[in-house]
């Protein structure tokens, strides 16, 4: 227990999705004021969701971890070399933004649909399916769109605390461009590269990040007092971040916290993991929120087109 001298250590805050959607309006405010000074402070909070599907997060995880174990040249197939918008993406290929090493990971991207003749249908590739996998397209897809709609519900719960429309990141998000990562982390035996971790330091591109489980620890994050911090979450619960639009928009109020997965102490081990990127239509203009102007902006407006390109050349994948 800790005691006057020694402060309780600093642990990333835990919220019930419930208290926003019916809960009463003590512990709805409660809700977006947690959220907020959760990603002020740590850029990370853990959340108990509401009426998630955990058993299609389960299925999803079979899915992957039966791709991942194909032969690489089947893989290879889903690899169509579009700086990793859409399928495979093979090991060693991405790195951390100023990072000349290469992470010790292979990732498959699902990512939005929108029908022909939609204005982002030349955009936005279609997605590849493994015919050598059932379900693999109905099941992560599904996950795709429930974790979209998971994400708006806490955009919604944002608005409130940043005092703009409700609705305010639901139009920057219509149809946009959001990705479902999922990711394979090789055991640590399989490589011969010193200097490599699993994923190196450093921050999300997009506006907030859900990550439904992991089959593993090591996910670490940069505290505020320089400190790396472990995220500790359970089965049935998401960990949501904030990415560097969000904290361009926000004027570094909501900061883009540096976080990492550091190698596992079983050198033998895998570990898979499933995060949902949540990122603006392509043409959302990332425009300083006018509460978070303070003494100006410190960043001009730019598309999220053109801010996810140049972030894409500098992690290696464009």
């Amino acid at each position: 227990m800790a005691t006057a001298q020694e402060p309780a250590p600093r642990k990333v805050p835990e919220l019930n999705l419930r208290d926003y959607l019916i809960g009463t309006e003590l512990e709805q405010q409660r809700f977006v004021d947690e959220f907020y000074g959760g990603l002020v402070d740590y850029g990370f909070i853990v959340l108990n969701p509401h009426e998630f599907d955990f058993q299609l997060v389960d299925d999803c995880y079979q899915i992957f971890k039966s791709f991942f174990k194909l032969p690489l040249a089947t893989k290879q197939q889903y690899n169509i070399h579009d700086g990793g918008k859409r399928g495979y993406v093979p090991r060693l290929q991405e790195h951390a933004k100023d990072s000349s090493n290469p992470d010790l990971k292979e990732f498959w991207h699902v990512g939005r649909e929108v029908p022909p003749g939609h204005h982002l249908a030349q955009e936005y590739p279609k997605n590849l399916w493994p015919a050598e996998i059932p379900e693999f397209q109905q099941k992560t897809y599904a996950l795709y769109e429930q974790l979209d709609r998971t994400a708006l519900t806490m955009f919604r719960s944002l608005a409130t605390a940043l005092d703009v429309p409700k609705d305010y990141f639901e139009k920057m998000t219509l149809d946009g461009n959001s990705i479902l990562r999922a990711i394979h982390y090789p055991p640590m035996t399989e490589f011969e590269l010193p200097g490599s971790v699993r994923a190196a330091a450093h921050e999300d591109i997009n506006l907030i990040t859900l990550l439904v489980g992991a089959t593993d620890s090591g996910l670490e994050l940069l505290d505020r007092d320089g400190q790396w911090l472990a995220v500790e979450s359970t089965p049935g619960q998401i960990v949501v971040d904030s990415g560097d639009m969000l904290s361009r928009i926000a004027n570094e109020v909501i900061p883009a916290t540096t976080h990492r997965v550091v190698n596992p102490s079983d050198d033998t081990s895998d570990r898979y993991s499933m995060p949902f990127f949540c990122h603006p239509h392509p043409d959302a203009v990332l425009s300083c929120i006018p509460s978070c102007l303070s003494d100006g902006a410190k960043y001009p407006n730019i598309t999220a087109r053109d801010f996810l390109n140049q972030r894409l050349r500098e992690i290696g994948l464009s």
